[in-house]
């Protein structure tokens, strides 16, 4: 990577990790190791930034639905993830990468039991 490309990723990296934070009990890790950005709620992940891949893997409902995001040119297939994921490369929109970073994160957190969401703070 050039220094200008090291420059966005750092900023991208960035912004996404301050609209992660946001979200009530999402702690961070790096699971694998090698400087992973790892989100998870309830120890579910729902976004993931990778060491080598540009941009931040998602979680979206379902296969057809990360198909047709594909599709549409908003994101390309999440290596190493489910078919329901999608990776959204460092130049989408910030509003729309929100979007896609918040949706994750409500279908993860909706899929922990009633006892683990009732720990979390409420999310609107």
């Amino acid at each position: 990577m050039d220094g200008e490309n090291d420059s966005i990723a750092a900023k991208s990296r960035q912004n996404i990790n301050s609209v992660c934070r946001q979200f009530p009990g999402a702690e961070l890790s790096d699971p694998w190791g090698g400087g992973h950005d790892a989100w998870k709620v309830g120890g579910k992940m729902f976004a993931c930034i990778g060491a080598v891949t540009p941009g931040v893997s998602v979680k979206t409902d379902s296969i057809e639905t990360a198909q047709m995001l594909i599709d549409a040119d908003v994101g390309v297939k999440a290596p190493y993830f489910h078919r329901s994921w999608i990776n959204l490369p460092w130049d989408t929109p910030l509003d729309e990468m929100q979007y896609r970073l918040t949706n994750s994160y409500r279908l993860v957190r909706g899929s922990l039991t009633k006892k683990a969401q009732s720990l979390l703070d409420p999310f609107e």
